[in-house]
């Protein structure tokens, strides 16, 4: 299983290579000029050219890739934010708790609503359980999470007005009430897509060979539905919970604006508004590289649930 892991741990460094040179072409190869950007336009000609000498920006492309990237690995150092002067990867990584957080929170929401409505969709196979579950999961798809989010603000704002909720959660900054919220909201949206997943994972599984052993052997369908027929099915699973976590990173931007929480999601937001190509990239690198991560320990935890695959690896 170590080798496994190690394998796995180095597929990550051509991963991140090529995610990386992906991203620093297309933002390189775009049409506006960063050391204008960082200048002003008003700035004259001699006081861009002298931006663009101190960025590096007449140096060849790969010399200017190499260099950015030797700065991420090894000096943790993204160049600085053309808008404000300040080191990228400080900035991106003040951004990376409220992101973090409210897709910890999405994802707990998620697996809490989603996995049960699955469970039970699976084993009351066209009852009235299982058609309200998948009405449940057919609404939660189709509502975009935005509208959700303007939603749920607009509900937050009348109570205020009410004198139900107090006046400073209005307060534009990070907000653990408005984070919380966010969370709840992205959950409620992923959780339809756990519960389908798991649906369709049960239904799999449930009617095999080993499942009606245990029913011979008399043990109860409770122990049969939890201990064999969901641990096996926990693969696809995991795998989508997995997938939308390493989603939520970058697909949380509408709820951070409209809940004005300073995550990744508004700093892209931002920095796509003022052109600042820097921050952008670290930002989207950043994500990359959590999302590779992440994957990878999908891949590890695959080996603790599944025997099969541990031994498909020795």
């Amino acid at each position: 299983m170590f080798r496994y892991i190690f394998r796995r741990m180095l597929l990550l460094i051509p991963v991140m290579i090529i995610v990386s040179f992906i991203i620093f072409s297309i933002l390189n190869l775009m049409p506006a000029d960063a050391a204008r950007v960082a200048a002003g336009y008003r700035a004259t000609q001699e006081e861009i050219e002298y931006i663009r000498e101190m960025m590096g920006l007449n140096y060849p492309f790969f010399v200017r890739y190499f260099n950015w990237l030797y700065g991420f690995v090894f000096h943790q150092h993204l160049g600085y934010s053309l808008m404000m002067g300040w080191p990228v990867y400080p900035i991106v990584m003040s951004a990376m708790p409220t992101t973090l957080t409210i897709a910890v929170i999405a994802t707990v929401v998620s697996v809490i609503i989603g996995i049960p409505v699955g469970v039970i969709s699976a084993v009351k196979r066209y009852s009235i359980f299982d058609n309200a579950g998948m009405v449940f999961s057919i609404i939660g798809i189709s509502m975009p999470t935005f509208w959700q989010a303007m939603l749920l603000h607009l509900l937050v704002q009348h109570l205020i007005r009410l004198g139900v909720l107090p006046l400073e959660l209005l307060i534009v900054g990070n907000n653990n009430f408005f984070t919380i919220l966010a969370g709840i909201i992205l959950g409620v949206s992923t959780s339809a897509i756990v519960a389908r997943m798991t649906r369709s994972s049960m239904l799999e599984v449930i009617y095999k060979d080993h499942i009606r052993t245990a029913r011979a052997f008399g043990r109860t369908e409770n122990d049969i539905m939890i201990k064999h027929a969901l641990k096996n099915a926990l693969i696809p699973i995991i795998t989508i919970v997995g997938l939308n976590f390493g989603a939520l990173l970058a697909g949380s931007i509408y709820s951070e604006v409209v809940f004005r929480l300073n995550g990744i999601g508004s700093l892209l937001v931002w920095a796509i508004g003022s052109r600042d190509y820097p921050v952008l990239m670290g930002a989207v690198l950043v994500i990359c590289l959590l999302f590779s991560v992440l994957n990878l320990f999908i891949d590890i935890l695959y080996t603790f649930i599944d025997p099969r695959v541990k031994t498909q690896y020795k």
